[in-house]
């Protein structure tokens, strides 16, 4: 099959993708995009926004449709590595035996995040990373496609350890999860308040998306495409020749390289998802908040003067 047969075969699979998920999820249409772009992009979710949202339901959700072994851990401040990645145990004929833990599986819902120790999340970003764990010594492969999809509550801080610059930048996406308008909410309670069923069917197998990821790598783009991306990223450094006013009045640290690669690869995907062989410069600019808003660092004038990270995006871009 022609890539070109490959792109149009993967649009109609994104539209029954998003029926399927449509069946539970009311609304958060850009969520649902942003989320499923990253999958394909393979790259990692951050989803922020208050309890009650539907993001664990959503992330369980997309895996139904997907087909792929899914496993949901609540990070808790007593949760440590061996909790998540496994252990070796003494088996009956006195060997030492991996009993693999819950990361050993195709999708991660890393529930509050933030609620566990600097010492466990350092953990998952090996797995995030490498997609693979270390325990006793061996290093043990993770499962393929393998995604973390995360979440994390921005109004509860007690209790919590927020989330290195490391850890974050090993996100491709930070989705903020918003209130539902009036008629969807209206919506959501009158389906989740019955006694009705959904039954959600399988669209994509593992070896689908691992044939669509690499068919998204093998999208051409144009030089002006790639040019704004580094410009763009180049912008967010003070101290760079490119940073305009904005980023020296408001901005403590940028963001590195691999947000210029995620702007691509997420552009690549979107235009992709859109039936467009080649990504544009709006392609760029519609993925550039979410996979920016984690990488900058607002001062305290920034906060002072009331300049949220979205706000400073946009004059950026």
């Amino acid at each position: 099959m022609s890539d070109k047969a490959a792109i149009d075969q993967l649009v109609a699979h994104y539209a029954e993708l998003k029926n399927e998920i449509h069946k539970v999820i009311v609304g958060q249409d850009d969520v649902v995009d942003q989320v499923l772009i990253s999958i394909f992009s393979r790259g990692h979710c951050l989803l922020v926004g208050v309890p009650g949202l539907a993001k664990t339901l959503l992330v369980n959700t997309i895996a139904q449709t997907l087909g792929l072994s899914f496993n949901r851990i609540q990070f808790t401040p007593d949760l440590m590595p061996s909790d998540i990645i496994g252990s070796e145990i003494l088996d009956e004929s006195r060997n030492f035996k991996f009993i693999k833990g819950p990361l050993f599986s195709n999708i991660i819902l890393a529930d509050e995040i933030n609620r566990t120790p600097p010492k466990t999340q350092s953990a998952l970003l090996e797995a995030m990373q490498e997609r693979s764990v270390t325990a006793a010594g061996t290093n043990y492969s993770l499962p393929s496609p393998f995604f973390v999809l995360a979440t994390q509550n921005p109004i509860e801080q007690e209790g919590t350890y927020p989330l290195p610059e490391a850890q974050l930048d090993r996100f491709m996406f930070n989705i903020w999860v918003d209130y539902p308008s009036y008629t969807e909410e209206l919506a959501i309670v009158k389906s989740t308040t019955s006694d009705n069923r959904v039954q959600l069917n399988h669209v994509l197998s593992g070896e689908q998306i691992l044939n669509y990821q690499e068919l998204i790598r093998r999208i051409p783009v144009a030089d002006n495409v790639l040019e704004y991306a580094v410009k763009l990223v180049g912008k967010t450094r003070f101290s760079s020749d490119l940073a305009p006013q904005i980023t020296k009045d408001f901005i403590s640290w940028g963001a590195g390289p691999r947000a210029s690669q995620n702007l691509i690869v997420g552009a690549k995907c979107r235009a992709a998802l859109n039936g467009r062989y080649s990504p544009d410069i709006d392609d760029v600019k519609a993925v550039a908040k979410p996979i920016l808003r984690h990488r900058l660092v607002r001062n305290y004038r920034a906060e002072a003067e009331g300049y949220s990270m979205d706000k400073i995006i946009e004059s950026l871009l």
